[in-house]
């Protein structure tokens, strides 16, 4: 249905211009002998041109003939070929020998030393340990010494412990292990050992220089001489 619309549309449009074009054409020819009826005949005028005046042509005077001078007899030159002289000898110029210019090595590049990072060891200067927490807990004297000297030995076992985790790189373990005797350290008293392995125990939880590891030990076994010296 929609292509029989479309057909017919078109079909419509053709007859359309045919007819607009064949109404064009007959107006264009009744105006055309509308135009061919109004023109009157006109004859034409004839128009005789006139001839140009003559020109007098006056006569040209006949040229005279020229008289050419006799030719003059030239002087003789008398041409004297002399002799061509000798041409110098030249010498051969000496050759200049062009010797290569040394090339010069560049000179070694001096590197500057690397500045050395200077590492802030723990100084560790600690009051002597006291025990006087204990006492204030109500046990006597003796009691507080006796507590006190149970550490020992277990100071002496954990640091072998200690230095071979150092040796190894281990600071994960070196941080469980001073850990567990900072507890007991801190627990008993103040000063001394105590305080050391309190600031060990703190800085392991984020450093991993070896270097300060192994200072801050040399310092462990330190404090616990004088823990023994102090509780013998």
């Amino acid at each position: 249905m929609l292509v029989l619309t479309i057909l017919s549309i078109f079909l419509l449009i053709i007859a359309l211009i045919i007819f607009i074009e064949y109404r064009n054409e007959k107006k264009y020819q009744t105006k055309r002998r509308e135009n061919t009826t109004q023109k009157k005949y006109e004859p034409k005028k004839l128009v005789v041109k006139k001839a140009p005046p003559k020109s007098k042509v006056e006569p040209k005077p006949e040229p005279k003939p020229e008289v050419k001078p006799e030719p003059k007899p030239e002087p003789k030159i008398d041409v004297k070929v002399e002799a061509p002289e000798p041409k110098p000898e030249l010498k051969p110029e000496p050759k200049i020998e062009i010797k290569p210019e040394p090339k010069l090595e560049p000179e070694p590049k001096v590197e500057a030393p690397e500045p050395v990072e200077t590492k802030k060891l723990p100084e560790a200067s600690y009051p002597e340990f006291t025990h006087i927490r204990l006492v204030e807990m109500g046990l006597s004297n003796d009691e507080a010494k006796e507590f006190v000297a149970e550490l020992i030995p277990q100071l002496e076992t954990e640091i072998p412990l200690i230095e071979a985790a150092i040796k190894e790189g281990d600071f994960h373990q070196l941080e469980k292990l001073t850990h567990g005797i900072k507890g007991s350290a801190t627990n008993l008293g103040t000063g001394g050992v105590s305080d050391l392995l309190d600031e060990f125990n703190t800085y392991l939880k984020s450093g991993t220089d070896t270097d300060i590891a192994e200072a801050y030990l040399k310092h462990l076994v330190h404090y616990t001489n004088e823990l023994k010296t102090q509780y013998s």
